[in-house]
């Protein structure tokens, strides 16, 4: 599929506000500027895994399109939601689990890019060679 390989942070837009809308504490988001985000994504079908190294932790998520799953973010938030496939996006719908704030976001690959759209925050996320 095409978003299976090796993705790297390369530039983001409005991250800091993004996490502010969140209830993010200023301390964490001057932290998760520099996290450093590496994703490695395999589709087999519905079922998506999804492996996230930065410098601050390591962590595989799998789930399935349209089901509902519990994410913890690596400042500790909560998170429960789910993906869905609509064309050649990738839509997550998530909710905080303390405040019920509203978490949704877009993927999709244009000019060999993975893009990340988050309540108006762009990270775009260039394919590493192996």
């Amino acid at each position: 599929m095409a978003f299976d390989g090796t993705w790297k942070i390369d530039r983001n837009e409005n991250y800091g506000k993004f996490m502010e809308k969140l209830g993010i504490n200023v301390v964490k988001r001057k932290l998760g500027a520099h996290d450093n985000l590496k994703l490695t994504i395999t589709q087999e079908g519905n079922k998506f895994t999804i492996k996230e190294s930065s410098n601050f932790r390591t962590l595989e998520v799998v789930f399935d399109l349209g089901v509902s799953f519990d994410y913890r973010m690596a400042d500790g938030t909560e998170l429960k939601g789910s993906w869905t496939q609509e064309g050649n996006k990738l839509v997550g719908k998530f909710k905080r689990v303390d405040n019920g704030k509203e978490l949704n976001t877009t993927q999709e690959i244009i000019g060999g890019e993975l893009v990340q759209v988050s309540c108006k925050k762009t990270i775009t996320i260039s394919q590493r060679q192996k």
